[in-house]
């Protein structure tokens, strides 16, 4: 099998359930979203799924889009964001830059125009700090539209913005009055 393919299919995987059903492998997600390696080895291969170390090592570290982390000890294991689930990253609210980005699919301008960004059934809205990630983004929903953010705005007047640790900006909404269409 083609080993850039063995590697979407273990990031699939992985997204899947570190991110949305960790329980229909045996897991259960340590505070922070962490899961240690070898429950997260084990729990594949008992899934028919098997995953080297190896394997593992090289989509945390060859992801484009880094959706991975190993904890500073190599030992534990998460996805950077995009839960459907309960989980709470530990993250601390910091100040973003002034301007960010979200892209998504045109058929999808209308509603947000009106209702703004909602984080629906995720944990947060995502947002990109340059354009070409969010069109990028918006690509993966048809035609891209790419947002502006008045995330400076926003965060002066309370908003809280958190940063994954791929540097995807994290807010739990973004009403319209801080979007503008590009």
């Amino acid at each position: 099998m083609n080993k850039n393919y063995q590697l979407i299919k273990i990031s699939k995987y992985l997204s899947y359930h570190l991110r949305h059903h960790p329980e229909e492998i045996g897991l259960e997600l340590e505070p922070g979203g962490w899961v240690p390696v070898e429950a997260l080895l084990a729990a594949a291969q008992r899934d028919q799924f098997p995953i080297t170390r190896s394997e593992l090592e090289l989509v945390v570290k060859t992801s484009n889009k880094q959706r991975f982390s190993f904890d500073s000890t190599g030992t534990r294991i998460r996805a950077n964001q995009g839960h459907s689930i309960p989980i709470d990253l530990q993250l601390d609210p910091i100040c973003p830059p002034d301007i960010l980005y979200h892209g998504t699919g045109e058929q999808a301008v209308d509603s947000i125009l009106a209702q703004g960004l909602q984080k629906r059934t995720r944990h947060h809205v995502h947002l990109s700090p340059d354009i070409d990630t969010a069109r990028q983004v918006g690509m993966r929903h048809g035609k891209p539209v790419v947002f502006t953010i008045k995330s400076a705005e926003m965060h002066q007047n309370g908003h809280l913005f958190y940063c994954s640790d791929n540097g995807v900006w994290l807010v739990d909404e973004v009403p319209p009055e801080y979007l503008l269409r590009r």
